[in-house]
């Protein structure tokens, strides 16, 4: 492995480098975005019994916000539940809005490498082929050497390739995985609205 990494030349460096981001951001994002701790299961129920039985307080909200996501939207909401309808639902919206951004961390940089590592491939086997027909010594009077040039300069879009398939799966399964995860949020809100606030007419 280290012998084609010699061979492929300088333009392979950048590439080891995206793949050693590539790799740290799909761990850090598969870590980050499990469920149970986005949109864990019975947290509205349990926020809804608290505030029946005592109402709202702030420990209640602190304790609320720093359980998980959903628990920053919910308290958001809970905050303002002496509030009218409108009030209370863009609390929801501005808390929600705070957590898609916290839940999308990384993963712009994540979809960038998917698109470019491709294209850094192709710059690394573009420039091994200048190099080739360019050199003073010339392998074109040997075909075999000629052939050993140009594969040995194919190594980088190939490993360009290698690094743009698995972060480009993972980056579209992240995306899923956070709509999914704010559409059941944005639910969750609007059974917390019309618990506190009445049945809508």
């Amino acid at each position: 492995m280290f012998s084609i990494i010699q061979a492929a030349g300088w333009p392979i460096w950048p590439l080891l480098f995206a793949s050693i981001i590539a790799v740290a951001l799909i761990i850090e994002r598969a870590t980050a975005l499990r469920r149970n701790k986005i949109v864990p299961a019975g947290l509205l129920h349990s926020a809804v019994a608290d505030y029946r039985q005592s109402g709202v307080s702030d420990a209640q909200l602190a304790r609320l916000e720093a359980h998980s996501p959903l628990g920053r939207v919910l308290a958001a909401g809970m905050r303002n539940a002496k509030s009218s309808r409108e009030i209370m639902k863009e609390a929801i919206e501005e808390a929600g809005r705070g957590v898609a951004h916290d839940l999308e961390r990384f993963l712009t940089t994540l979809g960038t490498i998917a698109s470019i590592a491709p294209l850094m491939g192709l710059f690394g086997t573009v420039v091994g082929m200048i190099e080739i027909f360019g050199s003073p010594t010339s392998s074109g009077n040997n075909p075999q050497a000629l052939a050993h040039g140009i594969s040995v300069a194919l190594y980088n879009t190939g490993f360009g390739l290698i690094i743009a398939i698995p972060s480009m799966i993972f980056y579209r399964h992240f995306r899923a995985q956070v709509d999914g995860f704010l559409v059941e949020m944005e639910q969750e809100a609007v059974k917390l609205v019309e618990v506190m606030q009445g049945e809508r007419k």
